[in-house]
């Protein structure tokens, strides 16, 4: 590498940090002034609130906006090169625009590796000890499917219940079916389902069973029937943050789970799943653009190339959510919707930088 490349190195993340720590800093004091009053209420601890909130909030919130904060460093100095004619001096002593987008990718490629080690395996784990502070002294954010539950528990087994309720681990109207193919060989009814903690155990009361072999069926009745089944009263409890703590192998199985067991949502699990790998090359298509952008010398300095950018940036950003929409609510497929904006940008990164004068 020349001294060029490290020069522009140094620049990038120099700047990308620095913006970031202001950044952090002004978006601390402005969380601290709205949960001040939680904090006091629920007799937070100090401590507790420095080490197990603020210092795990941080890993997430620079993976959050990671993104826009490359971008913003880019044109900052970038513009300022091309301010000070370094742009033209560099072009001019015989590197070309392509090699001079080397330092560039190499930052942005450090970025990007370090955005995809934050989301997938130390952002889940930090996020875990900032939600349980958040559920202890600010919020409970935990829900459960209580009315006509359907799981599939294993591959050909399905159950139903009419509803569940989980302070008394109790649910009604219960039924369990088995499949063999198309053909139904097996299928247990019951008023009522309740879990033993203990033995781990479900009992069935007032049941009845029915075994189907071809034409011949054999039906059995009781008042109580004590049984194994792979679901626990938790496996109905449904966290909105769970996504967020887990690990990238962990997140890949519940997605196997939830596979198995039919769970509708399990595309918002697979969209959050293909996020992880495909944001993380937002920083590279947001170098790209923010150097075709700013590597111009240009009238009005940087305000013109900073304006122009951050529209850009919006834009990228709120097409990624509404794509992400499309793709949790079925419109579009999880990968497709997530790699759009992607496969959009990339073109028009390429286009601009083509267009850009050499």
């Amino acid at each position: 590498m020349k001294k060029i490349d490290l020069y522009i190195i140094k620049k990038f993340l120099g700047t990308f940090f620095f913006t970031l720590l202001l950044l952090i800093f002004i978006v601390i004091v402005f969380d601290i002034s709205e949960k001040i009053d939680d904090f006091l209420k629920n007799d937070a601890p100090f401590g507790a609130i420095i080490i197990d909130y603020y210092l795990n909030f941080i890993p997430y919130f620079v993976n959050l906006f990671s993104y826009l904060l490359t971008f913003i460093a880019v044109i900052f100095f970038t513009s300022r090169m091309a301010s000070r004619s370094e742009i033209i001096a560099i072009l001019s002593s015989g590197i070309s625009f392509w090699r001079m987008l080397v330092p560039f990718m190499v930052s942005a490629l450090i970025l990007g590796v370090l955005s995809f080690l934050l989301a997938n395996f130390i952002i889940p784990y930090t996020n875990q000890t900032m939600f349980e502070f958040e559920n202890k002294y600010i919020r409970d954010p935990r829900r459960y499917s209580d009315m006509n539950v359907h799981k599939q528990i294993s591959p050909g087994t399905f159950i139903y219940m009419e509803n569940f309720n989980l302070k008394n681990n109790a649910g009604w109207k219960f039924s369990l079916e088995k499949f063999e193919g198309q053909t139904l060989t097996f299928k247990l009814k019951g008023d009522k389902i309740t879990y033993d903690s203990v033995s781990e155990k479900w009992r069935i009361e007032n049941y009845f069973t029915r075994e189907i072999n071809g034409l011949e069926e054999c039906i059995t009745k009781g008042t109580s029937l004590d049984t194994l089944l792979p679901i626990k009263p938790g496996d109905f409890v449904e966290d909105v943050e769970e996504i967020k703590v887990l690990g990238y192998l962990k997140l890949n199985d519940m997605i196997d789970k939830k596979i198995l067991r039919g769970d509708p949502d399990v595309v918002h699990y697979q969209v959050k799943q293909y996020e992880r790998i495909a944001h993380p090359f937002a920083t590279i298509i947001l170098t790209l653009i923010g150097v075709a952008v700013s590597s111009r010398k240009v009238r009005g300095g940087i305000g013109y190339h900073l304006g122009l950018g951050l529209a850009l940036t919006f834009f990228y950003i709120l097409f990624m959510q509404i794509s992400a929409v499309f793709g949790i609510f079925g419109t579009v497929p999880p990968m497709l919707a997530v790699w759009l904006p992607n496969i959009l940008f990339m073109v028009i990164a390429a286009l601009m930088l083509w267009r850009t004068p050499r």
